[in-house]
């Protein structure tokens, strides 16, 4: 009795806390959508980085909202927001800071960087140099930055979201693999369609929708939300699934570079906030398949063969989506 009594209790805390989750995502998507008109399944991929504790790389021709969409996202929640634009011209220090000698103390100083915020958007990323974009790589992986020797922590929680321009266009450099690895995330916003494009002359000609784009949460509770999607269960089942899935992209002839075990984690973790955003307190096959595009397509890079036949990663993804053996549920 009292075990059944307990166990129903952890349920309702459970519940409760996936409640408070869901509620919470619901307001951002709104307040988001009231800037990128028509884009639902756009926002929901953002919503599920924030709740994963990643970054998002939205990319785009020009023009499509790519800045609006990261602009809206860090308004919609009151905490630190920093944006910096990704020129040829940008310098690593630019990006972390660096050490100034103070001539009344006769010591050096560091000045943060505008990296130091809960939320980074970095602006054509692929406008600078590798060697500038690399300067975020330490910041991505550990939320942390080493300058002239001394380790920095970054704040909680911390979130990079980058936009840019498809590879092919003049002036870009390709983010280097390491790089686009680090991204939890890509996504493209993509044309609206005539509905939507037509309701955003109606509303927002007048006016920018983001001038009078109020916070909707803070940082408090986006920490409070993530804890509770660190603790929605993946069963065995689901755990060898993710894994046999990035497993068999490092072993098929279409790719020259397969996703890495940084993805294999990466793709629990934005199923597990998948999940969380349909209410429930465990991860199902159906929540990996949701993720698993903007997961795992910028990772790979594709074969010659595969260029010749125009082929893209999304396309392959979908492809072992489609003939991948999804798990059966467990018995009992």
């Amino acid at each position: 009795m009292t075990t059944t009594s307990s166990r129903a209790g952890l349920d309702a805390d459970a519940g409760g806390a996936l409640a408070e989750v869901t509620e919470l995502c619901g307001r951002i998507a709104a307040n988001v959508q009231r800037v990128i008109v028509g884009k639902p399944e756009v926002v929901r991929v953002a919503l599920v980085t924030l709740l994963a504790e990643g970054h998002l790389l939205v990319e785009d021709v020009p023009g499509v909202g790519k800045t609006s969409l990261a602009k809206a996202l860090a308004r919609s929640i009151d905490c630190s927001v920093s944006r910096v634009q990704f020129t040829p011209d940008l310098l690593p220090a630019d990006i972390t800071g660096l050490s100034i000698y103070n001539r009344q103390t006769s010591e050096f100083e560091f000045r943060p960087g505008p990296v130091f915020a809960n939320v980074v958007i970095a602006d054509e990323i692929n406008r600078a140099s590798p060697k500038t974009q690399s300067a975020l790589l330490e910041c991505m992986a550990e939320h942390q930055v080493t300058v002239d020797g001394a380790t920095y922590a970054l704040a909680s929680p911390f979130m990079v979201v980058a936009t840019q321009n498809p590879v092919e266009m003049d002036g870009t450099y390709p983010l280097p693999e390491a790089q686009r690895d680090r991204f939890t995330a890509r996504v493209s916003v993509g044309y609206p369609d005539l509905a939507a494009e037509l309701a955003m002359v109606d509303e927002h000609s007048a006016s920018d929708p983001l001038e009078i784009l109020r916070p909707v949460a803070d940082a408090r509770h986006v920490r409070a939300v993530v804890d509770t999607v660190r603790r929605v269960h993946v069963g065995a089942e689901v755990r060898q699934y993710c894994v046999e899935l990035v497993g068999t992209t490092r072993r098929i002839p279409d790719l020259r570079l397969g996703a890495s075990p940084r993805a294999t984690l990466q793709l629990v973790r934005a199923a597990r906030a998948q999940a969380a955003l349909s209410g429930r307190t465990y991860v199902v096959p159906d929540d990996v398949q949701a993720v698993a595009v903007p997961v795992l397509a910028h990772r790979l890079l594709l074969s010659a063969d595969a260029i010749a036949s125009r082929r893209s990663a999304v396309d392959i993804v979908r492809s072992l989506l489609g003939r991948h053996p999804v798990p059966a549920p467990p018995r009992g």
